[in-house]
């Protein structure tokens, strides 16, 4: 990682540091199969990108060049997301169809409609087995094709230099299943193994500043043979200095592939190789509360580990979607937001706290602490006391999750509700309090023999 780019790692890093509070929160609302996150209504004048920038991260939204000229689309991707990235105008067969004649109309297009609006661009793909030209797929000397991968990358990526802050250097180079494998592109058959290192070092020559990722589907549960061959490439790649920056992860979801039990726990092994983290195509077949929980869910692992930068979803409305007939994004055909929508922004206002506990709106802020009361044979009295910071508030909440078989089964001052597990309760505020004002609530544990203590999320302030 260049010097410039571990500098611009950093200062988005300490942005992202305030949310650690979350990660507790988010463990253990990720149950089987149900995400938690409330569907409510948000406010009509906070947008996903808003929301998501006030937590140091981007979200963004796939487009569709074809597109940028119905006025309905348009005006939801202005309004509601801060990052770009091309849905296939930036494919290899678009840029370059023919050897040497490069197409970079309908790329810029999308890049300058980014410009214009001030949001970031993310850069996809440089190289892929897949939407790749037939003179492409029948190079068969692993010279040539060096030579045209290191043009390909080299004229991509000095075209959108300084443009991009993060590009998907190599896209989908692992086979599905439980071999583990490579997959068998014609990079792979002609070049071997070394071929992504060797695209990632091409990469980093043309653009020392720009972030380097890995993407890649059905990456998701962590003990999957994808997975952790992925996993394992990555840290090999850190260990010997190959310049890889991000991971990224497609989050393709439907009722054969649910978002799985421990999601935040893969983002989160992948970022303690010294990675960011993306979720970087997110779409979840459904509709109704199944899907806002599971759209929830997902926001919610993301927030929960510091170096996830962002979120793109794939698409801005269901019936452009690339697979239309499972309604698997956040507005309907109409341009209507749906619950997915609000799961995901009230997730993210949720989120939008302050430092160790601290959490606010504007300059108004709350942390919490936690200390034991009472212990008996079967269960122990806990105490949370809540501190306003220097500005008064009017109302607060945080949450409190215990571990399974753990149950929370009285509580007193405040109003409780819980998730669906039963292992994540939200307390609020039943009034306000002073500037440096303090307050405390209580709940007891029936421990079902596990003495763990409860952990605290962030302390909302309102």
């Amino acid at each position: 990682m260049s010097t410039a780019h571990q500098s611009r790692f950093r200062l988005r890093g300490a942005a992202t540091r305030i949310r650690k509070v979350v990660a507790a929160a988010a463990i253990g609302a990720v149950t089987a199969g149900t995400l938690v996150a409330t569907a409510g209504t948000a406010s009509a004048q906070t947008s996903l990108g808003d929301a998501a920038a006030a937590t140091g991260r981007y979200f963004g939204v796939a487009v569709a060049e074809g597109r940028l000229g119905e006025q309905d689309y348009t005006a939801t991707l202005n309004r509601e997301f801060n990052s770009i990235t091309a849905e296939n105008s930036w494919k290899w067969e678009s840029l370059q169809p023919a050897r040497g004649y490069f197409d970079f109309s309908a790329a810029d297009r999308i890049a300058n409609h980014a410009q214009q609006q001030g949001m970031e661009l993310r850069g996809h793909t440089l190289v892929w087995h897949s939407q790749l030209p037939g003179w492409v797929q029948n190079i068969g000397s692993a010279d040539e094709l060096r030579s045209v991968m290191y043009d390909h990358i080299t004229t991509v990526m000095e075209h959108y230099k300084g443009q991009v802050r993060s590009w998907d250097v190599v896209n989908e180079a692992f086979e599905d299943g439980s071999s583990g494998a490579r997959r068998n592109s014609v990079f792979q058959r002609v070049i071997g193994d070394s071929w992504i290192e060797e695209a990632f070092r091409i990469a980093r020559e043309v653009d020392p500043d720009a972030t380097l990722c890995y993407n890649d589907y059905n990456t998701d549960a962590w003990n999957t043979a994808k997975t952790q061959a992925v996993y394992n490439m990555v840290a090999d790649f850190v260990s010997r200095g190959v310049p890889i920056d991000c991971v990224g992860f497609q989050a393709h979801f439907n009722s054969g592939n649910p978002v799985p039990e421990n999601y935040h726990i893969t983002l989160q092994n992948f970022a303690d190789l010294g990675v960011e983290v993306q979720i970087t195509e997110l779409d979840i077949a459904g509709w109704g509360d199944s899907q806002a929980e599971q759209f929830g869910g997902v926001t919610l692992a993301c927030l929960a580990v510091p170096q996830c930068t962002g979120i793109t979803v794939w698409g801005v409305t269901d019936k452009y979607s690339w697979r239309a007939e499972d309604t698997p994004l956040l507005f309907d055909g109409n341009y209507n937001p749906k619950q997915a929508y609000y799961a995901v922004l009230d997730t993210l206002l949720n989120a939008g706290g302050g430092d160790g506990g601290d959490g606010g709106n504007g300059n108004a802020s709350c942390t919490v602490t936690y200390t034991e009361t009472q212990r008996w044979g079967d269960r122990f009295n806990g105490e949370v006391t809540v501190r306003a910071g220097d500005q008064p508030i009017s109302g607060w909440s945080t949450t409190v999750t215990v571990q399974s078989p753990q149950k929370i089964s009285a509580t007193w001052n405040g109003n409780a509700s819980w998730d669906s597990s039963g292992n994540v309760m939200t307390m609020r505020s039943t009034g306000g309090l002073p500037a440096g004002g303090q307050t405390t609530f209580g709940f007891t544990v029936m421990t079902n023999g596990n003495w763990a203590a409860p952990t605290l999320g962030s302390c909302v302030a309102s």
